[in-house]
């Protein structure tokens, strides 16, 4: 063999990769273990993605002691007033009719408990916790200068703002039917249950009074979903949570003294709080729909509007927090 030969590989062969490493063709899964780094799986798409930001949302928002000490006052309220009433009866004397509405029917069924509890705290205690919630939604996040990160998560504008008001109006369900419940067992305790005498004047059956009891527990949260919107809106404008919170807080005091003014009654069935009173047509038999109805509809219009007006500020906000 000559030195011209030496170095060429026998006749009828090719040269090409040696057996097992693969070639520029060989798909990464047909790779040997050991001699070649697999490509990185793909996650699939889950249809519940979406809710993982929601599932935050509501975790972050109920841990705090902020809405646990609202949700503790809120709580407490009924205790107060089946208390008062409990003692202001102690000597056989029978309660006046001033007060909250339904207060003169405790002491004969403690379930009204719930109806009074329900319309002390929707004038103001209810929705000035609900103002605090949507108010500190985006300001707060942009005062701790944590909504940049929110952003760059990937959340998106949009849906972090979805996310925020649906946390807001899971608050405002949360809210009443603590105030609901800490009602019913203070009723519970502190006076008989039974049948229910209406306003019409007619008796229904106390499973029949808990159910309206529950629907009007879930008319008043969504009697709620107004100042969500407003309170939102409210905190899409400024970057500190304590200025979103009292500019709310104080816009929902100023609507409720606006409605109380003979002279506006042109313009007060337009106002969110104008009908939230009207749950009491759900004791009556048969039940008056005619202002429930108002009222929702007038919820959704003001959500519809400040949502979108929130929608249109966060969303060409400049984040600089």
């Amino acid at each position: 063999m000559s030195r011209a030969d030496a170095g060429r590989p026998p006749a009828g062969t090719r040269k090409g990769p040696a057996p097992g490493t693969p070639g520029p063709g060989t798909p990464a899964a047909a790779t040997p273990m050991g001699t070649a780094a697999p490509a990185a799986a793909v996650r699939p798409v889950r249809p519940w993605w979406s809710l993982g930001l929601l599932r935050s949302e509501l975790g972050t928002t109920f841990r705090r002691w902020r809405t646990l000490a609202l949700l503790g006052v809120l709580a407490a309220v009924p205790v107060l007033v089946g208390a008062a009433v409990k003692i202001e009866t102690s000597d056989g004397e029978r309660i006046g009719a001033q007060g909250p509405a339904f207060i003169a029917q405790i002491t004969n069924n403690g379930l009204f408990l719930v109806f009074t509890a329900l319309a002390a705290t929707l004038p103001f205690f209810l929705p000035m916790a609900v103002g605090v919630v949507a108010g500190d939604a985006i300001a707060g996040e942009a005062n701790a200068g944590t909504l940049r990160y929110l952003l760059v998560a990937p959340a998106g504008r949009t849906r972090l703002l979805l996310a925020k008001f649906a946390t807001t109006v899971a608050f405002c369900l949360v809210g009443t039917l603590v105030v609901a419940v800490s009602a019913l067992a203070v009723g519970l305790l502190l006076f008989p249950l039974g049948e229910l005498t209406t306003i019409s004047g007619t008796r229904i059956g106390f499973e029949e009074g808990l159910g309206r009891a529950l629907l009007i527990a879930l008319l008043v949260a969504a009697s709620l979903i107004g100042v969500a919107a407003l309170g939102l809106f409210v905190s899409t404008l400024a970057n500190s949570g304590i200025a979103a919170m009292a500019t709310t807080v104080g816009l929902l005091i100023t609507v409720q003294i606006l409605d109380q003014v003979p002279q506006l009654d042109e313009v007060q069935p337009y106002f969110f709080s104008h009908y939230w009173l009207s749950f009491a047509d759900l004791m009556r038999d048969p039940v008056h729909t005619d202002d429930l109805v108002r009222n929702l509809v007038l919820q959704g219009l003001y959500a519809a509007v400040f949502g979108t007006a929130a929608w249109a500020r966060f969303t060409t906000k400049d984040i600089s927090a």
